[in-house]
């Protein structure tokens, strides 16, 4: 039996969604799993396949299930894709939250609902400082949510992860590096790793670690507030392939470019999250161990 009331998830089918979609149902609440993709789903957990994009869609979705709680983790989020197509980016990431919000107005208003933006969003007033389409689309994606919070009186919350990280399939480093090892491993190629800059420096957060912090978000967390989602701890992509080097028995080589591009770094802090309670809990050594465990049973089904 389902205690803690109706939840729904969109972009049930990606890395973080898939995560949150198994931590959920654990913790007892009724799950309706949102994809543009039809998902085969086990267990009890409804699924819906809905474009995010076309309002009526969306709207009839809040309709049928009248949420309790929504979790939005649905969008665009390879950079590269965004330079390539910001205005489909632009879409995903702004359209379908407006489209969301807004039916859960007129629909479901009494629900609790939190948006996952990212670290990369910047802050408004410094236009010219905007990296990428990605960040933009972000950033304008909290904007948005943020108003309907205020304009409308809306139960509406802000997580700001920073690089999450752990087994499944996923665009970061630490998958693209662990991905390579487990070939590096199973069919004997040229060891070696091409990193631009190994000097660069990331927060990075096992995504397990950040599921239970939206878990707390929806729970307790305040309304119209943003919560810094991350581990408070900064790692070099040099640190992370030295943590991958400890859990293979492979000689791994690095070609690095030593890149000393200036990057605009956004500051990060978990600690209004950790004020209600949270804290990491998955080593960064165990999240690599889980990363290339993944990668390496990817390689011997193929």
């Amino acid at each position: 039996m389902n205690q803690q009331g109706k939840l729904i998830i969109t972009g049930a089918s990606g890395f973080t969604g898939q995560h949150a979609c198994a931590h959920f149902l654990k913790s007892g609440y009724d799950i309706t799993a949102v994809s543009r993709k039809r998902m085969n789903i086990e267990g009890r957990i409804h699924a819906e396949c809905c474009d995010l994009i076309n309002g009526n869609d969306v709207y009839n979705l809040i309709k049928r299930t009248k949420p309790k709680y929504l979790l939005h983790l649905a969008g665009q989020s390879h950079v590269g894709e965004s330079w390539s197509e910001p205005v489909s980016t632009l879409e995903a990431n702004t359209m379908s939250t407006a489209y969301l919000i807004d039916a859960i107005r007129k629909e479901s208003p009494d629900c609790k609902i939190v948006i996952v933006g990212s670290a990369l969003q910047i802050d408004p007033s410094s236009i010219s400082s905007i990296p990428h389409p990605y960040s933009l689309s972000k950033t304008l994606q909290v904007l948005i949510a943020q108003s309907w919070a205020f304009l409308y009186n809306m139960n509406i919350i802000i997580a700001k992860p920073s690089n999450l990280i752990g087994p499944g399939v996923s665009n970061g480093v630490c998958s693209i590096f662990a991905k390579k090892i487990a070939e590096m491993e199973k069919k004997g190629m040229e060891k070696v790793l091409e990193v631009e800059n190994l000097e660069v420096q990331r927060d990075f957060l096992d995504v397990r670690d950040a599921v239970r912090a939206y878990d707390l978000l929806l729970t307790r967390g305040q309304p119209r507030e943003t919560y810094d989602v991350a581990s408070g701890n900064n790692h070099s992509l040099g640190e992370i392939i030295e943590g991958f080097r400890s859990v293979t028995t492979e000689d791994i080589k690095v070609n690095s470019q030593q890149n000393e591009k200036i990057e605009n770094k956004v500051a990060i802090d978990p600690i209004k999250l950790m004020n209600l309670g949270w804290k990491p809990s998955i080593p960064l050594k165990s999240s690599l161990m889980d990363i290339l465990t993944f990668h390496r049973e990817l390689k011997e089904k193929c």
